[in-house]
């Protein structure tokens, strides 16, 4: 993946070289630009996901947590996981069950970028870098029989992308494109929990590599100026967060995390992608 980040950087360092050599009237798509793109992001709704445990702390997360007495501390009718952040409070039709959990965050992105293309024909081929942001959150939830709540949340801080892009022009003012490439991004984790009991600690790197790919349509206005609509797919290996649930100094012998090991257990999802998509307008100069 970095060999692929090298080789769009190489390619937009001889952009202006490759530029240079167009004419404004047969090439109406060639050259440097910058611009932004800003929209909306959805997320798939990852049914069944929950998350898992590994008591052994030897990264075998398949666990069963049990209580003192060999029930399932995670079973029904009061335990079990959701996809989505915990509500606070009890169900309204079992007073001694967790009411639920909330949907996942879908939310507005933002972006800038710079990029170039060039024309050949009815043919552009290009690369364009992005930088922005999106709000949207994704949390799943466990609930275990003491009753309480166990919620891992993940949300976007920034992400980066450099993604090739190749076209069609019928007519040297619509463009018609592709466009993929690897990405970076800073992936922020929280977890809340009502358990009182244990000591909690968590790990993990925050930045990954991920990729992102899509297509759109781009209308230019006059010599400089572009609008368009496009769509794109992010999707990141989410898989290194780990909470650790362990003694908190007070906890006894017989709690359901530390009677498999005393060092504690530790806490995965299982969802381990993170993915989203994107519907988001453009807007660009050219220089």
């Amino acid at each position: 993946m970095k060999s692929l980040l090298l080789a769009g950087i190489a390619a937009a360092l001889v952009a202006p070289t490759v530029a240079a050599q167009t004419t404004d009237g047969e090439d109406g798509f060639s050259g440097i630009y910058v611009g932004a793109a800003g929209g909306y992001d959805v997320q798939p709704n990852d049914v069944g996901s929950s998350i898992l445990f590994d008591r052994g702390l030897n990264g075998g997360f398949g666990s069963t947590v049990t209580t003192a007495a060999g029930a399932n501390a995670f079973g029904a009718p009061i335990g079990g996981f959701c996809n989505g952040r915990a509500l606070g409070g009890t169900s309204p039709t079992n007073p001694t069950a967790p009411a639920g959990c909330a949907n996942d965050k879908d939310g507005w992105a933002y972006y800038g970028r710079v990029g170039w293309d060039y024309q050949r024909g009815n043919v552009v081929i290009g690369a364009v870098g992005e930088f922005g942001k999106s709000e949207i959150t994704d949390s799943v939830s466990a609930f275990s029989t003491t009753p309480a709540s166990y919620v891992m949340t993940r949300s976007v801080d920034w992400e980066a992308s450099i993604r090739g892009r190749i076209g069609y022009t019928p007519n040297n003012t619509t463009l018609f494109y592709g466009t993929f490439g690897p990405s970076y991004a800073r992936i922020d984790r929280e977890f809340t929990t009502t358990n009182t009991a244990n000591g909690f600690s968590e790990s993990g790197d925050r930045n990954q590599w991920g990729i992102t790919g899509g297509g759109g349509v781009e209308q230019r206005i006059g010599n400089n100026f572009s609008v368009g609509l496009e769509y794109m797919y992010h999707q990141y290996q989410d898989n290194e967060y780990r909470v650790r649930a362990g003694n908190s100094g007070t906890t006894p012998a017989t709690n359901p995390f530390l009677l498999g090991n005393a060092g504690g257990t530790d806490f995965r999802r299982s969802d381990d992608k993170f993915r989203w998509h994107s519907i988001r307008a453009t807007a660009a100069f050219r220089f």
